[in-house]
Parts: C-alpha cells; structure tokens; sequence
C-alpha cells in the first residue's frame, strides 16, 4: 500500500546537469506561489520540474502532486483532470471550481502542472481562483510561453550548454549507453564527433536523445557526417525538416504526396513545406533545431515506423501493444508489423516503454500529427481510436461481474482522457456507438468518482438523437445514480421511475434489476426500507431467468440486505449478505463484496459484537481500497472507528474515525450513509470520548484528520487496538 504523500511519476532515465537552473528553482518554489519553466518543446522543462519538485518535496505536508496536461484537447477536462491530480472525488452538486478551491483551501501543497501552453487561458483562470483561495498553495508549470497570470515568476530553460560544460555530451553518452549497455564513446574520434553533435543540435535534449538512438544504424562518426551535412543544408533552406513531403509508406491510397525510392531516401519532397519551416518568422530557430532533428529521426524509420508513429498520435494516454493494434492497424500495418513497428519506435526513442506500457513524448506527438494530417488519414485514424474504446467499454461493462473487475476497474480509470476523447468522436459521427458507449463506461466513472463526466456524457448522448432498448434505460440508469451519489435524490427517484417503466415495456430484465437496485436505494436514502425491499423482491422474482452472478442481480440482493438491517431484522439480513458475499467471492467480484462486508459489520454491532464488526470493516476497506472507491471507504472507515470504539479503544477510533473525515472531504460530503448508521456513529464517538477524554479525542481526532489519506488508511487497517 503506498504510504507516501502525494504523486510525482518516476524518472525513468539519468538526470543530466541544470545545477544552477535546480538552485535557481528552488529559491523560486520557496519565495514564489507560482513559477513558469517556459522553453521550446524538447528542451528539457518537464525532466527539470520533476527533479525540482522531488528536491521540494518533503518542504509540503500535503504533497507534491503532477499534472500532465499535454493529452487534454479542450478546457472541459482541465478541472477533471487537476481535481484527479489532488485527490479530489467531488460527490456534489457544486460547480468543480468551488470544490477544488474548497478542497485546496487549508492545504500546504506544491502543484505541477506540465505542459500547460494549449490550455494558457483556462489555465490561467483556473490558476488565479486556486490561489486566491488557498494560501499553502505553490504553483509550477512548464510550458512553451508565460501564461500571464498575476504573480507569475517567469523561468526560461536554455538547452544544455555545448561549450566548456560537460552536459550536453554525459546526455548523449548516457542514452548511448541505456540503448546498449556496451556502447560508449572509446574509439578513436567518437567523443570529438558527439561533440560535434551536440553543438550542432545546440544542446537541445530531445534533439540530442534522439540522435543517440540512431547510433544502432550508424556509428558516431556517420552520425556526425550526417547530421553535420542535413545541418548546412538547412542553412541554406534546402532540406530544414527532413522527413516532410513523402512519407515512404511505397503503397498508394495513403494520401502520400511523395515516394520513396529503393533505398528509402524520399524522392519528391515537398519544398513548399520546407519552405515555410525554413522562415524564421515562422518557427524560431531553437524551434527549427528540433523540428530538423525529428524529421531527420523521422527519416531513419522505415516507412511503416513512419505511419505508425502517425497513427499512434490519437492516443491519449499509456498503451500497450494490444491497444497500438486495433488503433492503427490496417492496410500496410498489419497487427503483426504494428508489433515490429512498434518495437523500431521504441529503438528510435519515439515511444518510450514502461514494462508493457509506451507513451510518445508530447513533442514527437505533434510531428506525428502534422503527418497524420498530411496523409490524409485524420478522420480514419479518429474513428478507429473511437471504435477502440468503444470495444473497451463494451468488455469492461461485461466483464464488471467476474475475476477481473478490478483490472477493469484501473483500466477504465486509467484510460478515462481516451474514452472522452472517443465519446466526442463519437457524438459528432457516430450517436448510436456514443449512447451505447456512455451508458456501459458510465458506471464505473460514478465509482471511480468521475461523476459529472458520467452524468454530463449521459445526458449528452440522450439528447443527441433517438435511442430505444437497453441503451436508453442505461443511459437514464447512469443519469441517476450519478444524482443519488450526488446527493440529488429528487433526480434519482425520477430516474428510477423512468428506468422501470421502460425496462417494462421493452422486457428488459438487465434494465429491470437496474431500476430496482437505483430506486430501492433512493428509498433507502429517503428513509423508505419497507418500499425497497418490496420492490427489490419483486423485480428478483420476476427476472429469475437471470445468471445468478450477474451484476444487476447482485446488485439488487444488495437492496435486500440494506432494507432488512434497516428494518431490525437482522437475523435475515446477516443470513442474506453472507450468501451475498459468498456469490461475490465466487465469481470474483470486489464492489458489491465490499457493500456485504459493510452490511455485516453493521449488524454485528447492532448485536454487540464489536470485534467481528471491526473484521468487516476491514474487509470492506481493503476492497474499496483495490478498487480506488473514496466514497466507499469514507463509510468503511465510519463503521469501523464505531466498531473500535465499542471496544474502548477511545484514541484508535478517534483516530480512524478523523481519517473518515478526511475522506469524507475528498469526496466533498459531509458524513453520509442509510439513515440507521447516524445514530450508532453518534453512541460511538461518545464512547470514544468518555473512554479517553475530550482532550485526548481531540488531539487523535486531529492526527487522523491531518495524516496523509493512504496513510492514516494503513494504520486503520492494523488489527492491534491500542486500549
């Protein structure tokens, strides 16, 4: 379980230099609330905020949190995405910029956000509410230009020095090395020649990492030749982004407005292109640099890395090798070739790789964009993108109910910016995949506390044209359990309504079990057991043809638990939830599990068994926890700080139960849950204090509540109690 405070992501490669850029930094992240690293793509911004903010760190009690911001294409998802990198779940109505300030309101935290220059104005806006709000605040943020908001701290990065410093040449040698550990630069002239490189890439690091990767094809010596004789060509406006006109791929129907010859150099360039790039009115020149060193990189792949890295450029996130298939094969890129292509990109330090997972560095995204667009394949390579994520969704939602529901889980939640992406897609060109899409992805996004995206995108693919059957009652489905979680329960009972009536009329049995489970649980919330529980028998008798382990099913058994703890029948609840559980455990499932495990410590505390309630909770915990449900483990925590306290652990449970708070703040909530745990929290807590003192209380109360979530989540989940 990860104990530390806050997320940086890990350095994956050495870290070269920027001594006085480090020290310059951190005397800005210690007088400044805001700083911008501003520089030309490739220089080096994102490495050295990372490094700065390692360095700064341990200075914020609250965190070093990172936003990468390069695959947002809109506003829309800035806030989403920000509210993610803080650890904010806002289960409200409220509007997301009120519930981050809110959030960040009395915190000591140090925010990065990289790449910031497509999103200035939004950026900008949102930077000045947050930190008018919230006073421990510390800002950082690369990007290609200032964004002008008010107390910005402007920053430049320079390319790594060439003359008299050693960087820029320990970069090229160390990526040399990390390529093949045998490499290096002993031969006689290999250090003169990458120094030559160097200089001639103007210390640029992207430029000069990329250059390292062509050493597999030629040695450092032709390297320099080479790009020495690419370089002076350039001065004089011939060849300044090699790679632009042909692509190579040697086949027509490509939108090609080249060929590339038997040995593979291109044939008819497109000199108007290179023109353009050539105008130093147009692109600076540290701009022009890289934009030749990625198209002379881009000239070293064979003509199928060429299309790939193209192909790639719709994605938003990670990916692994199955996802680089279906979103690019096709043609000349068979599913095979995409695998070997794949591997020459990463050989080339186009793509990187993480184990199973690459990623394209923002930058070499764009080149591959540029010709994407060129080849005239923007629309097909969006729709396969979108028929990617479509398949996603369609197997996640079918494999919610079984042994992988938790990868599903982290999948749909690791991939939430390319669902969005292929939602939109999809609402303009193709409204049946985006109804059907938004209802079987928007579950999980109300779990994984994405709750206005679920209820904005359902209601938007509602409104977008006709949709009938099982894609309507998911949708409306979706609409209102996102109001319940919400807390909008006049919603959610409307939803309900709707979502039987038409599950009725089309003999739906999915949408009947679906309905039954969002209205027996608003009446459950609205202090309606005996309605809940009547209905929820209802529906199950009427949909015995159901699979026992199916997850609506499950589900609504779920209903019948709560409705009988709440109405004191608690010999038939604890006998209907350990069968519940048991069902669960069979098939695998963790999210209902957990509901079960919730059930069960409730009604061994209301029969005064205070240790098997606590083991209950502590098993609901861990499941909430592998699946990354806040809201969940707010109530967990609350159930099981009662249960600690019943056995006169007074400080344990003030403790645990100041971590609840805590969460409880993470999801934007004051304490919640069915209306009979009110009353055993209150009894509890009163145990708690007069076991130990208000003033004991307090003090344990205040640890939990301050602790870092993970945290004071590990030490809940230890069995010893400290009486």
């Amino acid at each position: 379980m990860m104990t530390k405070v806050g997320y940086l992501p890990d350095e994956t490669s050495s870290f070269v230099g920027r001594r006085a850029e480090l020290a310059r930094l951190g005397t800005a992240l210690t007088t400044r609330r805001m700083t911008t690293l501003i520089g030309p793509g490739g220089v080096g911004k994102t490495r050295l905020a990372l490094r700065a903010a390692r360095a700064a760190a341990d200075r914020y009690p609250d965190g070093a949190w990172w936003a990468d911001l390069s695959p947002l294409y809109d506003d829309g998802l800035l806030l989403p995405t920000v509210s993610d990198a803080v650890g904010l779940a806002d289960h409200t109505l409220r509007m997301p910029v009120e519930a981050l300030c809110e959030w960040l309101g009395d915190k000591r935290l140090l925010l990065v956000l990289d790449s910031a220059e497509h999103l200035r104005a939004a950026c900008s806006h949102l930077l000045a509410e947050i930190l008018t709000t919230s006073s421990g605040l510390t800002v950082l943020v690369t990007s290609r230009q200032p964004l002008g908001t008010r107390g910005e701290y402007v920053v430049e990065v320079p390319p790594l020095p060439v003359d008299g410093a050693p960087d820029a040449l320990q970069l090229f040698a160390d990526r040399l090395r990390a390529a093949d550990p045998r490499a290096g630069l002993d031969a006689p002239g290999d250090e003169a020649a990458a120094a030559e490189i160097c200089r001639r890439l103007e210390g640029i690091p992207l430029a000069i990492e990329l250059a390292a990767a062509g050493i597999g094809r030629h040695s450092v010596a032709q390297l320099a030749t080479r790009i020495g004789s690419r370089f002076d060509a350039r001065s004089t406006g011939l060849a300044l982004a090699p790679g632009f006109g042909a692509p190579g791929f040697g086949a027509p129907g490509h939108g090609a407005p080249g060929a590339i010859g038997p040995d593979g150099a291109d044939e008819s360039p497109d000199t108007a292109r290179l023109d353009l790039l050539a105008d130093a009115t147009v692109w600076p020149r540290r701009h022009r640099t890289l934009r030749t060193a990625i198209g002379w990189s881009h000239e070293l792949c064979t003509p199928l890395e060429r299309l790939l890295w193209a192909r790639l450029t719709p994605l938003r996130t990670d990916f692994d090798e199955a996802v680089a298939r279906e979103v690019c094969a096709g043609g000349p890129l068979t599913p095979d070739e995409v695998d070997r292509a794949l591997q020459g990109l990463v050989a080339q330090s186009v793509v990187q790789r993480d184990g199973d997972r690459y990623r394209m560095l923002d930058t070499l995204r764009e080149y591959g964009r540029m010709w994407l667009t060129e080849l005239g394949e923007a629309r097909d390579a969006a729709d396969r993108h979108a028929r990617s994520f479509l398949g996603l969704a369609r197997r996640a939602h079918d494999g919610w109910t079984g042994p992988d529901q938790v990868s599903w889980y982290h999948k749909v939640s690791d991939t939430h910016l390319d669902l969005c992406a292929a939602l939109e897609h999809l609402l303009v060109h193709d409204v049946g995949g985006a109804q059907e899409m938004a209802g079987r992805v928007g579950f999980f996004w109300a779990c994984c506390g994405h709750l206005s995206e679920a209820r904005s995108y359902a209601q938007r693919a509602l409104d977008a044209g006709p949709v009938d059957g099982p894609h309507r009652t998911r949708l409306q489905w979706v609409l209102g359990v996102a109001a319940l979680l919400q807390g909008d329960f006049a919603t959610a009972e409307k939803y309900g309504a709707l979502c039987t009536a038409i599950a009725l009329y089309d003999r739906d049995d999915e949408g009947m079990l679906g309905a039954a489970y969002l209205s027996g649980l608003t009446q459950l919330m609205t202090g309606e057991p005996e309605a809940a529980l009547e209905a929820a028998g209802r529906v199950l008798r009427m949909t015995e043809g159901v699979p026992v382990d199916s997850a609506h099913r499950l589900r609504c058994h779920l209903i019948t638990v709560f409705a009988l703890t709440a109405l004191g029948r608690l010999t038939e609840s604890e006998a209907a939830a350990t069968t519940l559980r048991r069902a669960c455990e069979r098939g695998g499932e963790y999210w209902t599990r957990s509901y079960a495990d919730y059930q069960l410590a409730l009604i061994a505390l209301f029969q005064d068994r205070p240790a098997a309630s606590a083991a209950h909770a502590r098993s609901m915990l861990a499941g909430k926890h592998r699946l990354g449900d806040s809201f969940g483990i707010a109530l967990g925590l609350d159930i099981l700080a009662a249960a600690i306290a019943a056995q006169g652990a007074g400080a344990q449970a003030a403790r645990v139960y100041g971590t609840g708070h805590a969460y409880w703040r993470m999801v934007g909530h004051p304490q919640r849950g069915t209306p009979e745990l009110g009353p055993v929290r209150e009894r509890c807590e009163l145990q708690a204090r007069a076991a130990v003192g208000d003033e004991a209380y307090q003090r344990a109360f205040e640890r939990g509540q301050s602790d870092n979530a993970e945290v004071g989540l590990a030490a809940a989940l230890r069995t010893e109690l400290q009486l």
